[in-house]
Parts: C-alpha cells; sequence; structure tokens
C-alpha cells in the first residue's frame, strides 16, 4: 500500500482527472499538427459529445480528448488500446484485436462507445472476447467523459463515454475542395500490414467524405514466443455526404465494419487436427444526422440524428460454427438547444432505442431478446464572476423482453449537479455530484449457458433490479505557463451493483459464473501534469507525469474482481521543427486484491518510444515518416482487466514503422 501511494504521489504531482494534456488540433495539412506552439494550445478543443458546445478546459465534469499527433502517436488496433495512457482509462484485453475501455475500474455495459454521438451498435458488451466495431485509425478525434454520463447518453453510460469522431457526415464545409490523408504502416513482431485513406471533397453546399482501412497480422511475438491464434484482420470503409448551409446542414453515411481474429486463449492443437477458436463480425451501418440554426426565440439550435445497424458475430471452434449473435438496432436523438434565458444556458432532448438480439447455436447462452428503450434529459447552465453552476435530469424507460422468458421494465433516474470555482488567477476548483441508475443488460439478466470463448457457464439474474451509482468528485487544475496540471478524487457508492462472480463450481466441465447483485464502493485518484521544460533554438521539451487507481470492493468485504490496477507513468517529449521524439514508460502495479477465484497479476513496466520526420513537399501537402518502439524493455505483461491474461501476455518488445501523408 505504502509503495502504490508513493509512486502516485509522485507521477501524480499535479494531476488530472480531466483530460489528457496533449490535445494539439489537427490541421487537414499537417502544417500546425507537429508545431510547438500548437502542442501547447491546450484544453481548447471543443468536445462534441455534449448538447451545449464548450471546450473540454470548460467542462465542470472530467473530460479527455486525444485529437492531431496526440492522437495520431496512440492509435492501436483497438479503441481500448488507444485511450488506455489517459489517467483513469484502462482497457480490457482479448488478444490484438479486442479491447473495450475500462473508465475508472467500470467496463462492459457500463460504458457507451459512440460513433459521432450514436451507440456503436455491435455486441461488445455481451461478452469480452467480442469486437468493438469502430476502427480508430480514421478518427478525427476521441473524447472520453468519466464517470456518468447518463443524463445525456442513457444508462449504458453510468461509468462514463468513449466518443469517436470521425467526420463521416460532415457538419461545415471543408476548407479546401479536395483534402485528405493516407497512412501505410508495419510491424515486425506480428508482420502487420495496416492501410488507412480519407479523402473529403467541397463543391458549392455540399460536402463528400470516403474513408477506409486494411490491417492484416499474423500471430504476435510474445515475451517468450509467438503467441498461436492471435492473428487478425480488419476491413473498414464508409462513403458519407451533407447538404451545408448558412440555416445548417443534413447529411447521411453508410458505413461495413469486417473482423476476423483468433481467440489465443483457445488455440486448439493442430497436431492432432483441432482447430482454434476463431470469430468472425460484419456490420453495415446506415446514419442520418442534421442540425438547424434559429436566429431567434427561446431554441438557438435543433440537432437531431438517426442511425440503423446490422450486426452478425459468428464464433468458430475449428471449421465448425459454435454459435451466432446476431442484432439489429434502430436509435434515435433530437437535442433543443436553448438559447440564453436569464443568464440560463441548456438543452433538452429525446433518445429512443429498439434492438433485437439473438444468439443462434448449441452454446447460444442468451436467448433471443427485444430491447425498447426512451429517455427524456435537460441540462442547465449558468456563469457568474468566479462560479459556474451545470445541473442536469433524465428518465428513462426501458423493457427487455426475452423468447419463452418473462419481460423486465426498468424506470431508471438520473440527476447531476457541477460546480466549479476559480479561486484565483491560474487556479479552478471543480466539484461534481452524481445519482445514476442503470438497467440491467440482457447478460446479465437472461445469460444460462456455455460460452466457448470465454471458458465459462453464464448463470444470470432474471430477477436482477436497477443498479444505483452515487458519485461525489473533486478536482483542482492549475496552469500557467510553465505547467498544466490536473488532480481527481473520487467516490461511487453503487446500490445493487452487478457483477459477474466466479462460483467455484462446474457444468460441463467449464467454471460457472453467475451474475450477481450487492452493495458496492469505488473511490480512487488520478492526475497529470504537463510540464512545459523549455522552448528555444534547440527545440521545445515537454515532460508529462500522469497516475490513477482505483478501489473496488462489496460492502461485505469481498473484492470485485478484474479490477485495473495502480499505475504510473512519465512521458518526455522533444519537437524541433520538422522533428518529434518522446520516450516514455508506465508501470502497473501488483493487483492482489483479487476475488474468489481469481488469480493475483504481477506489476509490469511498458516502455515506449516515438520517432517522427515531417517533409513539406507543397504549401498543401506533408509527408510524416515516423517509428515506434513498444514494450522496448520485453516485458512480460499481463492485464487484471482481462479474461485471459494467465494465457496470453500482451506482445513483447515491438517495432511499427510507417508514413503518414496530409493534403
Amino acid at each position: 500500500m505504502k509503495k502504490t501511494v508513493l509512486v502516485l504521489a509522485i507521477a501524480g504531482l499535479f494531476a488530472s482527472g480531466a483530460q489528457a494534456a496533449d490535445t494539439t488540433a489537427a490541421a487537414p495539412d499537417g502544417a500546425e499538427r507537429n508545431s510547438p506552439e500548437q502542442a501547447h494550445r491546450l484544453d481548447e478543443v471543443e468536445v462534441s459529445a455534449l448538447p451545449i458546445k464548450q471546450t473540454a478546459d470548460e467542462v465542470i465534469a472530467p473530460v479527455s480528448v486525444l485529437t492531431g499527433a496526440a492522437l495520431d502517436d496512440a492509435k492501436a488496433a483497438t479503441l481500448g488500446e488507444t485511450v488506455a495512457k489517459q489517467p483513469g482509462v484502462q482497457t480490457t484485453y482479448f488478444g490484438p484485436g479486442v479491447g473495450r475501455p475500462v473508465i475508472r475500474g467500470l467496463d462492459g455495459p457500463r460504458v457507451g462507445v459512440l460513433s459521432n454521438g450514436a451507440s456503436s451498435g455491435d455486441v461488445s458488451t455481451v461478452s469480452q472476447d467480442h469486437a468493438v466495431s469502430i476502427e480508430p485509425f480514421l478518427a478525427d478525434q476521441i473524447e472520453v467523459l468519466k464517470g456518468p454520463a447518463t443524463l445525456l447518453y442513457g444508462s449504458g453510460a453510468i461509468g462514463g463515454v468513449v466518443n469517436v469522431v470521425d467526420g463521416r457526415i460532415p457538419d461545415k464545409l471543408p476548407d479546401r475542395p479536395l483534402s485528405g490523408r493516407m497512412e501505410l504502416r508495419g510491424n515486425d513482431a506480428s508482420n502487420e500490414r495496416t492501410g488507412m485513406a480519407r479523402i473529403d471533397l467541397g463543391a458549392g453546399n455540399f460536402a463528400l467524405h470516403a474513408d477506409g482501412s486494411y490491417r492484416d497480422t499474423n500471430d504476435y511475438d510474445g515475451p517468450d514466443g509467438k503467441i498461436a491464434n492471435s492473428f487478425l484482420t480488419t476491413k473498414s470503409g464508409s462513403f458519407g455526404g451533407s447538404w451545408i448551409g448558412d440555416s445548417g446542414f443534413v447529411g447521411m453515411a453508410v458505413s461495413r465494419f469486417l473482423d476476423h481474429y483468433g481467440n489465443p486463449a483457445e488455440p486448439g492443437n493442430p497436431a492432432e487436427g483441432e482447430g482454434g477458436v476463431t470469430l468472425k463480425l460484419a456490420q453495415t451501418r446506415y446514419d442520418l444526422k442534421g442540425g438547424i440554426n434559429l436566429d431567434a426565440g427561446a431554441l438557438e439550435a435543433v440537432r437531431f440524428n438517426l442511425s440503423h445497424t446490422d450486426y452478425t458475430h459468428t464464433e468458430f471452434e475449428g471449421d465448425e460454427i459454435g454459435t451466432v449473435f446476431l442484432s439489429q438496432s434502430n436509435e434515435g436523438r433530437v437535442e433543443l438547444v436553448q438559447s440564453e434565458i436569464g443568464g440560463w444556458r441548456g438543452a433538452f432532448g429525446l433518445q429512443f432505442l429498439r434492438r433485437e438480439f439473438q444468439a443462434i447455436g448449441e452454446e447460444a447462452f442468451v436467448p433471443q431478446t427485444l430491447t425498447r428503450g426512451y429517455g427524456l434529459f435537460a441540462m442547465q447552465q449558468r456563469e457568474w464572476d468566479r462560479l459556474k453552476l451545470d445541473l442536469g435530469a433524465r428518465v428513462d424507460r426501458q423493457a427487455s423482453d426475452p423468447v419463452g422468458g418473462i419481460k423486465r421494465d426498468f424506470s431508471p433516474t438520473s440527476f447531476s449537479a457541477g460546480m466549479g470555482f476559480k479561486l484565483a488567477e491560474g487556479w479552478h476548483l471543480n466539484l461534481n455530484l452524481d445519482r445514476a441508475q442503470r438497467a440491467p443488460a440482457e447478460e446479465e439478466l437472461f445469460a444460462n449457458g456455455p460460452h466457448v470463448a470465454t471458458e465459462s457457464f453464464e448463470i444470470g439474474l432474471p430477477t436482477a433490479t436497477k443498479e444505483t451509482s452515487n458519485q461525489f468528485e473533486l478536482g483542482l487544475h492549475y496552469h500557467s505557463d510553465f505547467v498544466d496540471a490536473k488532480v481527481a478524487a473520487y467516490t461511487n457508492r453503487f446500490n445493487d451493483y452487478i457483477y459477474l462472480a466466479d462460483t467455484g463450481e462446474t457444468e460441463d466441465d467449464l467454471p460457472v459464473r453467475q451474475w450477481s447483485q450487492a452493495d458496492a464502493r469505488f473511490h480512487g485518484f488520478e492526475g497529470e501534469a504537463l510540464f512545459k521544460l523549455s522552448e528555444g533554438p534547440g527545440g521545445h521539451y515537454d515532460l508529462r507525469l500522469w497516475g490513477d487507481t482505483v478501489r473496488a470492493s462489496l460492502d461485505n468485504g469481498g473484492n470485485l474482481p478484474r479490477m485495473a490496477p495502480a499505475r504510473a507513468g512519465v512521458d518526455l517529449k522533444w519537437s524541433a521543427d520538422a522533428w518529434r521524439a518522446s520516450l516514455g514508460a508506465a508501470h502497473y502495479l501488483k493487483q492482489d486484491r483479487t476475488a474468489a477465484f481469481e488469480t493475483p497479476t504481477d506489476g509490469f513496466t511498458l516502455v515506449s518510444a516515438h520517432l517522427s520526420y515531417t517533409l513539406e513537399s507543397s504549401d498543401t501537402t506533408s509527408w510524416e515518416f515516423f517509428v515506434d518502439g513498444t514494450n522496448l524493455t520485453n516485458q512480460t505483461a499481463r492485464l487484471a482487466t482481462s479474461y485471459i491474461k494467465d494465457k496470453a501476455p500482451l506482445p513483447g518488445r515491438a517495432l511499427a514503422f510507417g508514413v503518414r501523408a496530409f493534403f
């Protein structure tokens, strides 16, 4: 315990629970992406996931934003790995193609994963081996809302939201008739071949967008040898367009995501002709989005989006089909943005969802279920000289109707209050109070059967009730010409927390995991500080320190399973003219506060490095050549959040290299 406190106290000296220190703005031609001056414009990025448009620094609730060069450096094969170096955010792991964000120890159906403000429409919450159907390499900006975001996005966001903004439906005309970017990269540890391209066109009042990506990897190298059945092949693409005028915009997009990957926990036995477990998923998505700007009256703007997704996910045992997951969903959202009235700004909204989920096969452990839901929300904001106040409320109605089972109805309600105080020049204090509720997910209610991918027999809790979160958070932000730093501490008391526990029993030679419900408490600390060490002819030097810890336990004294460990990190960055370089290390402490029948996880340190050179070939075109090194000390690293940590460690030492073009 003393070691944990000491490491975090050093790494999180001025820490931040709110956002990435490096939020460089993306320029289409790449001209300013890597400039030292741009890298120091902190907190100036607008958070698109919020109805009342604000920069990250203006938001009282904890938010983290990745964009520009910082996002390019962080991009990985999974969304979870891409955001995993943000304080308070870690990732699950089921091989190199499967990783979902974990926010302050919460994951699965408690963390909303959004594409341009709408649900991803996949089944990644049903099981940890299911991939998220979003390609992070195509993102312009990734926003992380930490803490309950149920007011905006319903009960599935009781732990937070990760919103991926990729511009597939343009909402403003591009600066030039033709712009875009391309990237090619490889990786020696898995023989990776990755390529992506994006093009944006503008003519008159019309804007068009097209993108595509392809990734193919072999089994990756672990610290002690090849990890069998860890291959990955991903293809994705989209086409969209909008009409954009002075009064607003309306646009549509269609996208396709294909994924094929192995389960390294189930490699089979090729010598005996036994194939491993592999998974294929395919999703087609249709989106309609628009906004109307109003010049007078009580309303400032009206925004809406509608989406439809068709999703298929097949698990193979060798050449035999084990289980097929099917999901069709329709989701819609309307936001009415209020003009300022008596000093108050605000927004009101309506959201609805209809999802039909079905599992087919001998190991279909969740029955066919129809879920319907709708929610009404409102938020208000006002500023005085030194004080800023945010208030919000939401009420939902959700019904889950399984074939052959008993329909369950829930009415979650949520309230929030946030206060920001300007203590003195450069000093800001934020206080957030949240009461949020979540309706149980289909798998938590109705699971009953074997699940080969996670090697378990899952049993649901059909009598589960609403889960209630009561969170208190205090944050402090200090900024000056030399340092930009934030620290946050929080406590979160859950009534009727739902969790998946190992029972120690077996069924069909599989360990039985039972969905259970009990009161629980989470509390934690996270921090980040960026020190601007030097700005001169020899280049710009920045030092980033960060750290986080979360403790989660049941009121009866037991530990919750698969909890993220405490971490501390340091990054030294240098930039000069066309060059950028960085060296960083992240230390994960041992996780031995385990649940029953769960093994402890050793600590480890991951060392990484980056080097890039930008060549300006014209006023509108630039090329960036880069090399990235990960796990440079070849440590054996296992994530405590992963079901398969004891069978599949993280990749060993690897070098990635490539080129990006901006035009």
